[in-house]
């Protein structure tokens, strides 16, 4: 595997429509995202599910209560003590068949107890991402719609994979809006 350069993640937004809306450098106000050397700050949108817990119970992927979540939509998104939110990115991403990606979260965030949580995107994914991000400080912490809220790495492979996330119709494919946990026992 071979992380891809800001060279190729610039040809295959132009080109294949891997990212969209694409920023071909890096915007630095706010807090900076677009093309990077070897990577590209993505953007968290105006929509969020903020986590308020409903009564008592057990957090179940497999059976996932949506009432434990309060939407809210604006610019500026306060993140409860030692909770977290659901949030979408503005990109659209469409990754191509022989790549796999990472994601970290920015450091400005990082650096304020603020974490972001994204699986890997498999071969051939596409969709806005569902980003879970998390405060782990015992304050509110905000973050900022419109602005960069995390890194993915593109890494390519040196040959192509059998079964795709689109050959095995994953659960979150094409998703256009915050998706919360589909799990099923």
């Amino acid at each position: 595997m071979a992380i891809k350069s800001d060279r190729w993640i610039r040809s295959m937004a132009r080109e294949c429509g891997m990212i969209e809306p694409f920023e071909e450098k890096q915007i630095r106000t706010g807090i900076s995202y677009g093309l990077a050397s070897y990577g590209y700050d993505f953007r968290i949108g105006t929509k969020f599910k903020i986590f308020e817990p409903a009564g008592t119970g057990i957090m179940d992927p497999k059976d996932f209560a949506h009432v434990h979540f309060r939407d809210f939509t604006g610019e500026v998104c306060e993140i409860p003590p030692n909770s977290y939110v659901l949030g979408s990115t503005v990109e659209y991403f469409r990754i191509p068949r022989d790549v796999i990606t990472i994601c970290f979260g920015k450091s400005t965030y990082a650096r304020c107890g603020v974490q972001i949580h994204v699986t890997p995107f498999e071969p051939e994914w596409e969709g806005h991402a569902t980003i879970a991000i998390s405060n782990a400080t015992p304050l509110p912490a905000r973050i900022y719609a419109g602005e960069g809220i995390g890194q993915i790495l593109f890494l390519g492979a040196e040959d192509i994979c059998e079964v795709s996330y689109a050959d095995k119709k994953g659960k979150y494919q094409a998703q256009k809006e915050i998706t919360v946990s589909k799990g099923h026992g």
